[in-house]
Parts: C-alpha cells; sequence; structure tokens
C-alpha cells in the first residue's frame, strides 16, 4: 500500500516538471519555425535595388534638366524677340544641345566607373585566381544605355515647353503658356520620382518645382539687372 502511494506522490510531483519541458519544446519550436519565415520577409536584392535606383535617379534628372534649361532658354528669347519662329528655333535648338551634352556626359562618366569597376575585378583575379561571378559581371554599368536614357529623358522634357509655346503667336501668351505647361511638368515629374522612389510625395514634389524655377528665374534676373545697367 505505501508503495503505491509513493508511486503516486512521485507521478503527482514529476507531472508538472514535464509538462514545463515540453511547454518549453514547444516554444523553442516554434521559435525556430518563425525566424526563417521573418527572414524570408526582409531579404531585399541589393543589387536589384541599386540598378533600380541609378535608372530613376538618371531619367529623373535628365527629363528636370530639359524642362529647366529649354524653358529658361525660350523664356529669354521670347521677352526679347515677339518672333515665334525665333522662339521655336531656340527651344529646338537647346533640345538638341542639351540632350546630346547629357548623353556624352552620362558615356563619359559611366564609362570611367565601368573601367574602375573592371580593374578591381581583374586585380582580384590576380590576387586570389577567383573568376569573377556572373551575377558581378552582370551588374557592371552600361554606358550605352545610360547615355541613350539621358538622351531620351532630356528630350522628352525638353519638348514639352517647346511643343507649349513654340506655335503660338501671341507673345506674352507664348510665354505664359510655356511656364503653365513647365511647372506641371516639373510638379508630375517631382511626384513621379517620389512615388517610385517610395519618398514624401508633396516635399518631394514642391522640391523640385521650387528648385526648377529658382534655376529657371536666378540667372535671367541677373542678365537682366545687368544689361539694364550698362
Amino acid at each position: 500500500m505505501s508503495s503505491l502511494l509513493n508511486k503516486s506522490q512521485s507521478h503527482a510531483t514529476t507531472s508538472p516538471l514535464h509538462t514545463d519541458s515540453n511547454q518549453n519544446q514547444d516554444i523553442s519550436y516554434l521559435q525556430i519555425t518563425i525566424q526563417p519565415l521573418d527572414n524570408g520577409k526582409t531579404n531585399p536584392n541589393p543589387s536589384h535595388d541599386s540598378r533600380r535606383a541609378q535608372w530613376l535617379r538618371a531619367a529623373i534628372l535628365g527629363a528636370i534638366d530639359g524642362i529647366v534649361s529649354v524653358t529658361s532658354i525660350m523664356i529669354g528669347v521670347g521677352a526679347a524677340n515677339a518672333s515665334t519662329k525665333a522662339m521655336l528655333v531656340s527651344g529646338l535648338a537647346g533640345l538638341v544641345a542639351g540632350a546630346c551634352s547629357m548623353a556624352v556626359g552620362d558615356l563619359v562618366s559611366v564609362y570611367t566607373q565601368y573601367d574602375v569597376e573592371v580593374a578591381q575585378m581583374e586585380r582580384r583575379k590576380r590576387e586570389s585566381g577567383e573568376e569573377p561571378g556572373d551575377e558581378e559581371i552582370g551588374n557592371l554599368p552600361s554606358p550605352t544605355r545610360a547615355a541613350l536614357a539621358s538622351f531620351l529623358a532630356f528630350a522628352i522634357g525638353a519638348l514639352l515647353p517647346v511643343l507649349a509655346g513654340g506655335f503660338i503667336h501671341a507673345q506674352w501668351v507664348r510665354i505664359v503658356a510655356v511656364c503653365v505647361v513647365s511647372s506641371l511638368a516639373l510638379v508630375g515629374f517631382g511626384a513621379a520620382s517620389a512615388v517610385l522612389g517610395d519618398a514624401h510625395v508633396v516635399k518631394s514634389t514642391l522640391r523640385v518645382l521650387i528648385g526648377g524655377w529658382l534655376a529657371i528665374t536666378t540667372p535671367k534676373t541677373g542678365i537682366w539687372n545687368a544689361l539694364g545697367t550698362v
């Protein structure tokens, strides 16, 4: 009888420990299974994000540069010359010259970056004998693509003020049309850059709009003041 009581007491005292052990095992199992799920969700591709950011930056900068440059030229020419043809020709000349300048500049700069990265690969190959991987080679920048993207981005941005004011006969209506269309284009590209780059839309749009008009008006104000004192 006493042995049965001892067995029952032993069972009663060890069962909570056994239960705690099982709970600890269950908790540790849950921790092990939850961690891979969290890691899988927060494992972005850094090279893809870097390339995306570079192309976004080049496209937005090229388009904004085209808007600002050609708008500035057309407003200056339109204020000094009442001819519609003069304003149209000046806008087209600014478009072609600016797009070619952007393309050549990006071609040279990206070729420099390409040469530096290739030289680093060759140096690592000589030192360690390790061949560069396919992903590393695939991440090399393309100078021709960068030049073409800059050319097209600048041309698209510059074409907007040319179409807005190049075919209107009334002088001041022409200038107002260029200003309005250019402002709307700056707002649109600023908002697009914010959405694509996951940034604050209002802040990005205001920054592009205000910065663009500062670039358009500040040089002309200084030039007009200087000419007025001559």
